[in-house]
């Protein structure tokens, strides 16, 4: 009687119905960031002096990443490789939420940067882009007199 109303298994069909919930809300977090589910996650953080951007792309290499500045417009853009096993009759891939292929990350830049004072290095997966600002649009404390 009850397999008539009810699936064979109940909590593996609410497992499907929450992940296409899931997708449809889009508002979970995952490996590619919260809300808009971009690759690499970034975090931007200004200061008075500089902008930096932090790319969180673990294992990829960091020859692999492209990164450009032109126009007040910094382009980040990369591959990384899928790390799935090898696919043989023995070997049954069960969940892949690891991103693999191409990635292109844009951002506009506000216009007192310094083009000719950008450092990019990579360490342990995370990709941090320094920006510096022009002296002119620092800040500065005038005295009076």
């Amino acid at each position: 009687m009850y397999r008539t109303i009810f699936p064979r298994d109940l909590f593996a069909e609410f497992d499907r119905l929450q992940r296409e919930f899931s997708g449809l809300l889009d508002g979970t977090p995952s490996i590619r960031g919260l809300g808009r589910g971009g690759y690499p996650a970034l975090n931007v953080g200004t200061s008075p002096t500089s902008i930096d951007v932090f790319a969180f792309a673990p294992g990829i290499d960091p020859a692999a990443i492209e990164v450009n500045l032109e126009r007040g417009v910094l382009t980040l853009a990369g591959e990384r490789k899928a790390d799935a096993p090898p696919a043989d009759a023995k070997t049954t891939v069960h969940l892949d939420e690891r991103f693999a292929g191409r990635f292109r990350r844009v951002l506009s830049l506000p216009d007192d940067i310094d083009p000719e004072s950008v450092a990019a290095t990579y360490t342990d997966g995370v990709l941090h882009v320094a920006i510096r600002r022009r002296e002119v649009a620092q800040p500065r404390r005038i005295a009076v007199q």
